[in-house]
């Protein structure tokens, strides 16, 4: 028998858990995982370097050249390489574990030389495909770790290939990590006003008329939002932790700059919360106008009922076998010249007299 997406999903949560009772730091690397690739960009106030594909000995040999190096690491199935990259930069394996160990809810830990973000990114807008990154950085060394390619930074890695003096090269390492977490989180309005136009369509909609299918869309639209108010929330508490913190790698005025992105989630929670607020109230509608169109069907099929009641009971009685040669009490009706005709006569009045009556009481 088949998998079904969540026994797959569970089944892959089993397999990355580190095995009970192992050493704290043992990173298990996802069967499903990409194959891990660097990307090293190398940035000094005057000029920047960036090297696809590049090998630890390229890190070595640059490393202590820059006054800023940026590492990132797209796949998480080389656990040799990511142990590497934490011994060269003297990463806690606590942190490394959780890089491993994707679906962390978005925190923020603090370490001697260095802190560690862990967050959900948007790497595909249309799909609404998500995934975890890691931050590292220090003093002069930012480090990010990605479940696959695609990411919210290509305006950040064009703003350090300006040919222009900028801030994020003249500034710290800091600022850099600061500009890779105000990317992801601004990642998330393109797709959340999208499905805030989406919802005002579909209430454009059901004031006309309303489908089933509105209600199916409504439900995903809402488990959309349910999923991104669980990663909201923990953001915007790690954006926090992350400027009540004193800690020396994580300058004064870069905290400025942080308010600004703490304040940007903020604003996408309350879009998030308006939104669902208001996919309830709509869902609550589409029930509301769909039992009250099945009631006016209820009602004209009740009132057509109550009209043919009569005209059948009259047809009923005439339709009986009677013989009026043998008593003038057995229908002598039957035998008049213009019976048929008056007989349809009165029953049209009968019904033109109980249509005017219920117009009358406003039942129509």
């Amino acid at each position: 028998m088949a998998k079904t997406d969540t026994e797959r999903k569970r089944a892959s949560l089993r397999m990355r858990r580190p095995p009970v009772g192992a050493s704290p730091g043992t990173l298990i690397a996802d069967p499903a995982a990409r194959r891990s690739e660097l990307r090293l960009t190398l940035i000094s106030p005057e000029k920047f370097k960036t090297i696809e594909n590049a090998s630890l000995d390229d890190l070595s040999t640059h490393c202590d050249r820059w006054p800023i190096v940026w590492l990132d690491c797209t796949g998480l199935a080389n656990i040799a390489l990511i142990e590497e990259i934490g011994r060269i930069f003297n990463l806690h394996p606590l942190a490394l574990e959780d890089v491993v160990s994707t679906g962390q809810r978005p925190k923020v830990d603090f370490f001697e030389d260095h802190a560690f973000v862990a967050m959900r990114m948007i790497d595909d807008v249309t799909a609404h495909r998500y995934e975890q990154i890691a931050v590292f950085f220090g003093a002069n060394f930012v480090v990010t770790f990605q479940e696959r390619e695609g990411d919210p930074f290509d305006p950040v890695r064009k703003r350090v290939a300006s040919s222009e003096p900028n801030r994020l090269r003249a500034r710290g390492a800091d600022y850099l990590a600061y500009a890779l977490i105000d990317a992801i989180v601004d990642s998330y309005f393109p797709p959340i006003e999208a499905a805030s136009e989406q919802v005002d369509g579909i209430e454009d909609q059901m004031l006309n008329t309303t489908h089933k299918h509105q209600m199916r869309q409504l439900h995903e639209l809402r488990r959309d939002a349910n999923v991104l108010k669980g990663v909201l929330w923990p953001m915007r508490d790690a954006l926090a932790t992350l400027i009540r913190n004193d800690v020396p790698y994580v300058k004064a005025e870069t905290k400025v700059f942080l308010n600004d992105t703490l304040d940007h989630s903020l604003r996408l929670i309350e879009l998030v919360e308006n939104q669902r607020d208001m996919l309830t109230g709509l869902i609550e509608m589409h029930l509301s106008l769909t039992q009250a169109r099945t009631n006016d069907v209820i009602s004209y099929l009740t009132i057509v009922s109550v009209i043919f009641m009569p005209l059948t009971f009259l047809v009923g009685v005439w339709g009986m076998n009677f013989d009026p040669d043998t008593s003038p009490w057995n229908m002598p009706e039957l035998k008049a010249y213009y019976g048929y005709p008056a007989a349809l006569l009165f029953m049209g009045v009968v019904a033109v007299a109980l249509v005017a009556f219920f117009k009358w009481k406003k039942w129509l």
